[in-house]
């Protein structure tokens, strides 16, 4: 077995109560918040203000949440809250006692919510086996999304951020890897996403004159991480596991990295998250961030994140002498 997957838990006796409870059939893959992480008082700030935001919209239908783990599943509180926020009349039973009529309520329950956030399959966050098995990640996901979607001044706390493990039942045993899991996000990301910045025009308005931006950043990052040895010749994949950005850093800003406070070979995504905060860390700590970032666009490959953050070491260093 996987030693990682013992680690998620501090004693013996937990790692059997989550076998017991999180049956996974052969093939099956799930993605749970590690035990260790289930009680984070973030997390439990955001769980207690979801319970009370549902509980006060249907104050009037005499509905009371207690648990969102053991409330929400069976399709009937989100029935009722969807067609009080969002005025929106579902085709399915108010009350559904059998799995069977759980599964197909829940279907179409969040095929409605997939329609009004406007999002692909791939994109979501829960399914309708995660929420009817109880799945606390899966159903925060749900609701911080219809949250935003139908209540969006709601005062969710800024950057939950949750300790994840993937467990992949293989024909060579349990296959695991963790991760940390952005729930919400930060007070300052949400206030940069109101406002349009040159590169939200430069990827909606001008695509024709992306490549032309990329080959300059490229050349200023090898112009200066060439002196390690190192060429690099794609944005999206090249940085997100903070490495190379790491190394630029050092190179630009005259630091010396201890090898022994970053992965200088990640082998999770982990190892790469932590690479990526240093990075950016050091960028604020030298006064080059003055916006929040979401470290997992970055080790997500996003591309625009990214290109922000060697703009604020592009702007400070173009002129540098090689």
């Amino acid at each position: 077995m996987d030693p990682d997957f013992l680690n998620a838990f501090t004693q013996p006796a937990a790692l059997d109560q989550f076998l017991s409870e999180n049956a996974i059939a052969q093939g099956e893959k799930k993605k749970l918040i590690k035990p260790t992480a289930s009680n984070s008082p973030k997390l439990e700030e955001l769980k207690l203000l979801l319970i009370d935001w549902i509980n006060t919209t249907l104050k009037e239908e005499h509905i009371v949440v207690k648990s969102l783990e053991e409330d929400l599943y069976d399709g009937l509180v989100l029935h009722h809250l969807l067609e009080n926020l969002g005025s929106l009349k579902l085709d399915v039973d108010k009350i559904a006692l059998t799995e069977k009529k759980q599964r197909q309520k829940l279907s179409v329950i969040l095929d409605a919510v997939a329609k009004c956030l406007q999002l692909e399959e791939s994109q979501l966050k829960w399914s309708v086996e995660s929420i009817l098995r109880k799945d606390l990640l899966s159903t925060v996901h749900l609701l911080v999304a219809i949250a935003k979607r139908f209540q969006p001044d709601l005062a969710m706390p800024p950057n939950v951020q949750v300790e994840t493990i993937t467990i992949e039942n293989t024909s060579r045993g349990l296959k695991t890897a963790s991760a940390v899991e952005c729930i919400t996000e930060n007070k300052g990301n949400l206030e940069a996403q109101s406002k349009d910045d040159a590169f939200d025009e430069l990827f909606s308005r001008a695509p024709d004159k992306l490549d032309a931006v990329k080959q300059v950043f490229l050349q200023f990052v090898n112009q200066h991480v060439g002196k390690l040895g190192l060429n690099v010749k794609d944005i999206e994949s090249q940085f997100s596991d903070g490495v190379i950005l790491l190394l630029l850093i050092g190179q630009l800003e005259g630091y010396f990295l201890n090898l022994r406070d970053f992965f200088l070979t990640p082998a999770s995504t982990t190892e790469m998250l932590h690479n990526v905060n240093l990075a950016l860390d050091l960028l604020t700590d030298g006064g080059l961030l003055n916006f929040s970032v979401n470290s997992e666009d970055i080790v997500n490959g996003d591309m625009k994140t990214t290109m922000r953050i060697l703009y604020c070491l592009y702007s400070k260093y173009k002129t540098k002498e090689t």
